[in-house]
Parts: structure tokens; C-alpha cells; sequence
């Protein structure tokens, strides 16, 4: 119990420091908004974001004895656009994916909520690493308002078009929400290990952005009290 706090304050505090150092770049970014130079700026905070995932590598080595077991993903090239799709189990789901993929992929990039962009902070990093928001309606207000129907997809594809030029990585996980046993049982999920997908999100990513992906990338996330964690990919060409 004692490892996971010291895990977890660890992992918050590298986080907090990464995301305020972006913030600045963020301001920056909003108050010159000169194409060249946002991209520049851009390019800068994916580095961050790198380091960000490093470091979190580094600090679950000396202070967890984990032992990694990974299968497949040797060919994976960092100039490529990829959708991957994984398994969701807890919040480490993104420190390990980010640290297994790191130097394989272009830095991940996870489809966010528009509200999302108002959140102090958390918006302003998002956005100055060029992470995509997305505006969906829900099915009663689009009852009262059908001319809005198919806008949502357009203010996503507008979201994206930032990325024809840019190797990008988008990230999704499929079910929605972390798993849990209680879950499973409510939602009265086919699978043992999994909840139901939900393929809202892949079908918006595929429709903004489909066209662009060189493969998928299939992640399945297994971590283990006694045996090692133990992450399996294998990538289908689009």
C-alpha cells in the first residue's frame, strides 16, 4: 500500500511540473499566434510530453520491481499515423502505454471532451500539444435541434486537419471507462475480463481521421499481482 502511494505522488508531482512548464509554452502559443511559430511551440511540448513519459518509466523502475513482458509492435516507425486501441484496468493504463510506446510511436494523442478545454490547466496543456477536442451532442438535444446533426463529426474533423502534416497517434479506449468486476455485471458485459466496447469513439476517429491511419494498433494491457505486467500489441494496416 505504502509503494502505491509513493508511486502515485511520485507520478503526480512529475505530471504537475510537466504541465505547468507546458502551460507557459501554452500562453505563449495563444498570445502569438504566428502558424510557424505555434507548431514550433507545438513540437516543443510533444517533447515535454516525451520526457513527462520517461521520467515516469524511470520512477516505476527504482521504486517497483516491474517486470515488463511485451509481445509484438517491432514494427511500429515513429513517422507513421496510427489508431490505438486498448483495454482500460486503472489510471497507470496511461503511464504504462505512454512508456511502452514512447520511442516506437509519434507522442499519443487522446480525444477529449469541449469541455475539457475550460479546465484550468488540464485545458491549456491539451491544447498546446494539439490534442483534439471534440463537441458531441447527445441524442435528446439533437431531437430539438436536427440541423445540428453531423456537426459534431465536423468540429472533430476541423480538430484533426492539424495532423495531415504531423505523425499523430490517437488513443482510445474502447470501453469507455475503467473496468471494474461491478461493472462488468451491470452493464451485463459478454467477457469475462472486459467491458462491453463502445464504438462511439472509434467510429468518430475513424471518421475524422481514418483516411490518414497507416495501421491500428491493438493493445491489451494484463498486469499481474505476482507475475509480470505483460502488454501484447499487434498492428493491422489501414
Amino acid at each position: 500500500m505504502l509503494l502505491l502511494v509513493l508511486n502515485s505522488l511520485l507520478v503526480c508531482l512529475n505530471t504537475a511540473l510537466w504541465s505547468v512548464l507546458i502551460c507557459c509554452f501554452a500562453l505563449l502559443k495563444l498570445l502569438l499566434p504566428i502558424p510557424p511559430l505555434q507548431r514550433a511551440i507545438t513540437q516543443l511540448c510533444n517533447g515535454f510530453m516525451w520526457a513527462w513519459a520517461t521520467l515516469n518509466h524511470k520512477l516505476l523502475m527504482m521504486t517497483s520491481n516491474v517486470e515488463w513482458d511485451i509481445e509484438g509492435g517491432e514494427d511500429l516507425d515513429k513517422d507513421g499515423w496510427y489508431l490505438l486501441i486498448a483495454n482500460h484496468l486503472s489510471w497507470t493504463d496511461i503511464v504504462v502505454v505512454f512508456s511502452v510506446f514512447k520511442d516506437r510511436i509519434p507522442m499519443a494523442k487522446f480525444f477529449l471532451k469541449q469541455q475539457l478545454l475550460y479546465v484550468p490547466f488540464l485545458g491549456m496543456a491539451c491544447w498546446a500539444v494539439d490534442m483534439p477536442f471534440m463537441k458531441r451532442y447527445s441524442r435528446q438535444y439533437l431531437l430539438k435541434h436536427p440541423e445540428k446533426r453531423g456537426s459534431d463529426l465536423a468540429t472533430t474533423r476541423k480538430s484533426c486537419a492539424r495532423f495531415r502534416h504531423t505523425p499523430t497517434t490517437v488513443v482510445n479506449f474502447v470501453e469507455g471507462t475503467r473496468y471494474t468486476p461491478e461493472k462488468q455485471k451491470k452493464t451485463r458485459s459478454p467477457f469475462d475480463h472486459l467491458l462491453a466496447p463502445k464504438t462511439g469513439g472509434i467510429a468518430y476517429t475513424l471518421g475524422a481521421m481514418g483516411e490518414q491511419f497507416d495501421a491500428i494498433i491493438n493493445v491489451t494491457v494484463a498486469i499481474r499481482k505476482i507475475a509480470p505486467c505483460h502488454l501484447k500489441t499487434c498492428s493491422q494496416g489501414g
